[in-house]
C-alpha cells in the first residue's frame, strides 16, 4: 500500500480540500536477508501542492515493536534506481563509420534528483500512530475500509510539495513475517480513497528465484549502502494500466 495524507494545519478548511496527488513512474526494490529479513527501496515521480506524508505498510513481525524496522540511507545513491535500469540496456549497433561499425549503450536520458526531500519515521502498529504528530495521522474510515492491515507496522516519510519531483529513494530493512517471499507495497490509496482497481505504472525490481520476469543482462557491481548482492542477477516485473487495487509477493 502506498497512502498519502496532507501535512496542512488540522481543520475544517484542510479536511474538505486536501492537496491532490499525483504520483507515476515508481520503481520498487526488494531482497531477502539472512535471519528472515527483507530489503525495500521506493522511487517515484510525485506532483502535489502541499506537504504530504506517506505511508507504506510493512508486514513486520509485530512481536520486535520499533525494532522491527532500520531506514537505510540512500542518499549518496539518488539514481539508484536509474542503475538498476541500466543493467537491462542492451548493446545495439550504431550507424556505419569510416572507421567500421561501432557499439552504442541506448541509455535513458539522466533524472534531476532532488536530495533530501523527507523525513521518516516507523510507526509499529496501526494503534501506535496517536504517538505520531498529528498531521501525519489518517481518517479512521481509511483504516476500516482496507482491513488488511491491523498486524503491519508502517513507514512513514514526509514529502515536500513540488511538480514532477523525482524523490530520490527511500528504503529500509525489516524483519519479515513471511521470509520465503518478497513484499512490495503496491495499493494505492490517493486522496483518501481506496478503489477496487487503480492505475498502475510501476517496476518491480528484486534479486531472488528466477521466474518469468525478465533477467539483467548486466550483473550490478556495486552494493548501493549495502540493498544489491553485486554479482547476482537483478530481475524486473512491469505493473502497468488499470489493475486490480492490491499489494505485491514475489517468491524470494
Amino acid at each position: 500500500m502506498c497512502c498519502f495524507s496532507p501535512i496542512t494545519p488540522i481543520g475544517w478548511i484542510a479536511r474538505l480540500f486536501p492537496p491532490r496527488v499525483h504520483v507515476a513512474d515508481t520503481s520498487i526494490f526488494a531482497r531477502a536477508l539472512p535471519g528472515g529479513q527483507q530489503l525495500l527501496a521506493y522511487s517515484m515521480e510525485l506532483s502535489v501542492a502541499g506537504e504530504v506524508a506517506m505511508l507504506l505498510p510493512v508486514p513486520i513481525r509485530p512481536e520486535l515493536g520499533e525494532a522491527a524496522l532500520e531506514f537505510v540511507s540512500l542518499a549518496d545513491h539518488p539514481a539508484f534506481f536509474d542503475a538498476l535500469l541500466s543493467l537491462f540496456v542492451v548493446m545495439q549497433p550504431a550507424a556505419r563509420s569510416k572507421g567500421g561499425l561501432s557499439l552504442s549503450i541506448s541509455l535513458p536520458q539522466l533524472v534531476v534528483h532532488k536530495v533530501g526531500a523527507f523525513e521518516a519515521s516507523f510507526v509499529p502498529s496501526p494503534r501506535d500512530f496517536g504517538r505520531l504528530d498529528p498531521r501525519f495521522r489518517l481518517p479512521s474510515e481509511i483504516w476500516s475500509e482496507l482491513g488488511d492491515y491491523e498486524d503491519h507496522g508502517f513507514a512513514v516519510f514526509r514529502l515536500e510539495p513540488g511538480r514532477k519531483q523525482r524523490v530520490h529513494p527511500m528504503a529500509f530493512r525489516f524483519a519479515s513475517r513471511d521470509p520465503s517471499r518478497l513484499f512490495f507495497p503496491t495499493v494505492h490509496v490517493h486522496d483518501g480513497r481506496v478503489a477496487q482497481t487503480a492505475k498502475f505504472d510501476h517496476w518491480l525490481y528484486y534479486q531472488g528465484k528466477e521466474g518469468r520476469d525478465q533477467a539483467s543482462y548486466l550483473p550490478p557491481r556495486v552494493d548501493y549502502a549495502g540493498m544489491v548482492e553485486p554479482g547476482a542477477t537483478v530481475f524486473r516485473r512491469q505493473l502497468l494500466g488499470r489493475l486490480p487495487n492490491q499489494d505485491t509477493w514475489i517468491e524470494a
